[in-house]
């Protein structure tokens, strides 16, 4: 007899999230990003008060979500929404990269100064000012974080690690997408410290 992992209506049963090992290698992992991003945020709140605070830890995390190929900063909302009302954390990525794209025109175009507060965000908006070619870690980040995503509900799908069939077939063309991010990356960075230093890079 097949054993079921979901409720009835689709809900993860939370008495699994210690039981299975995939799914408790995703309570670790999202475990760990709240820890790390509710530090930040108590770090950044004493710095610049609660107000202020709230929206450089909530641009730095948009950061995350826009600008890197992982799904980390947008399982902060995915995974609780997945245990609540077993959403497909696919489906909510959208709606994070949603928020985070209508976080960043708010702060773009009328707080611009707030881009000023962390080095991070100041990086950011290097690479909001320079659609051309910058966008393009965008872009890049997009489908590493929707394949990132897509095995995160494979880890809450199944029981143990071997049973991840899109995990075992796509990994090697992840690793591709992370591989070309970090050489982007790089440039972008690269670029980033000459213009602190004043020099140009005609790119």
């Amino acid at each position: 007899m097949k054993r079921k992992i979901f409720h009835k209506d689709g809900k993860i049963k939370y008495q699994d999230l210690h039981k299975h090992e995939t799914k408790l290698r995703v309570l670790l992992k999202f475990s760990l990003v709240l820890l790390i991003f509710v530090g930040y945020f108590i770090f950044i709140a004493q710095k610049y008060g609660i107000e202020q605070g709230f929206l450089v830890a909530a641009l730095s995390w948009s950061f995350f979500v826009l600008c890197t190929p992982i799904a980390d900063a947008g399982f902060l909302i995915d995974f609780p929404l997945r245990l609540i009302t077993g959403i497909r954390m696919f489906l909510s990525e959208i709606i994070v990269w949603g928020l985070a794209i209508s976080l960043n025109f708010y702060a773009f175009f009328y707080n611009p100064e707030i881009y000023s507060r962390t080095k991070i965000l100041i990086l950011f908006e290097h690479i909001l000012n320079n659609p051309f070619p910058f966008w393009s870690i965008i872009l890049i980040s997009a489908v590493g974080t929707f394949f990132s995503i897509r095995f995160g509900d494979e880890l809450l799908d199944k029981v143990k690690h071997k049973e991840r069939v899109l995990h075992q077939k796509h990994k090697h063309n992840y690793n591709l997408i992370v591989m070309i991010f970090i050489f982007v990356f790089a440039i972008i960075l690269y670029d980033f410290l000459l213009k602190q230093l004043g020099i140009n890079l005609p790119i």
